[in-house]
């Protein structure tokens, strides 16, 4: 299939007035239910805080984004580990100049893995476009590199970052465009360049009534988006401050949170970083929720996850 210009994706998402759609209503977790451990206190490649993860359902890949070790927060360079299902660590990529890593997509094609990450670190340590690469191990890319397929999603945003929905197979992307918006595309459509038909295209809700305004990563599973918020206990006294609320992508309304999560509350530092979903091979849906614990040059990853629908 031939590649839309980009500047022709470009120029079509600008003129998609940001809306709600109807997407197909799908069942949502319950986050007043216990979370469950996947794994605890797991080395990543790098040793500064997780940020987010993302899997790959398909091919059985778990892959953990921090910030390189020895590098400003604003340089915008990245350490992906790549874990099998237990946490320990396969194998790694440096990407260097992409982004902060707040949250990023892992797309299976066979058995080889695309991931979806921002890039072009803005002065901030945000990245300005959203890029696609096949995984190499122990491969580093720059921001410029031949191996990435860059676009700008949405025209005139300043910010992309991009999560999977592995079951209803989507390209999630939340950009900052003078607030911050959150458009649902079709992940095939999305592979091949083509932004210009987002499902759902609509402005985040305000995270009011929070314990904390400090965004930590979101997920989707069908019609629903969920977000994670909170601290480090080093950060705010030792308190648990980590919530989690479920978005409508229909009406761009939250419909349950902010919970307070607990999920880890014996770990050391404690600091929510990231959410993914992730279908198991008989099928139940999980929404994982991932914290940073440890000392600090020695951070470690911790995941959690919800299995029950309503």
């Amino acid at each position: 299939m031939r590649l839309l210009p980009l500047l022709s994706t470009a120029l079509l998402a600008l003129l998609t007035p940001p809306t709600t759609a109807d997407l197909p209503k799908s069942q949502r977790f319950d986050l007043t239910k216990p979370s469950h451990d996947f794994f605890r206190s797991k080395p990543l490649h790098d040793n500064r805080v997780q940020q987010s993860f993302a899997f790959d359902n398909t091919n059985g890949h778990l892959f953990v984004a921090q910030l390189q070790d020895g590098t400003d927060d604003s340089s915008g360079d990245l350490c992906i580990t790549r874990m099998d299902l237990s946490g320990d660590k396969v194998s790694h990529m440096h990407l260097n100049g992409f982004g902060h890593g707040v949250s990023f997509g892992a797309q299976a094609v066979g058995s080889e893995t695309y991931l979806w990450t921002e890039v072009e670190a803005n002065g901030n340590g945000y990245g300005k476009k959203l890029a696609r690469f096949q995984w190499e191990d122990g491969k580093t890319l720059s921001q410029s590199s031949d191996a990435l397929k860059k676009y700008v999603v949405v025209e005139g945003a300043t910010e992309h970052t991009a999560s999977i929905d592995p079951v209803s197979n989507r390209l999630i992307v939340r950009y900052n465009k003078s607030g911050k918006y959150i458009a649902a595309y079709d992940l095939d459509a999305a592979s091949e360049g083509d932004f210009s038909n987002p499902l759902v295209n609509f402005k985040q809700p305000a995270l009011s009534g929070f314990k904390s305004d400090v965004f930590q990563g979101y997920a989707v599973y069908g019609s629903y988006m969920y977000v994670l918020t909170g601290t480090s206990y080093d950060s705010n006294g030792g308190k648990v401050d980590s919530e989690v609320a479920s978005i409508d992508m229909n009406s761009g309304e939250i419909v349950q949170g902010p919970t307070l999560t607990k999920a880890g509350e014996s770990l050391s530092f404690r600091e929510p970083e990231g959410m993914a979903v992730y279908r198991t091979g008989d099928g139940e849906v999980r929404l994982f929720l991932g914290f940073a614990s440890g000392d600090s040059g020695g951070r470690r990853s911790n995941l959690f996850y919800k299995n029950v629908l309503v």
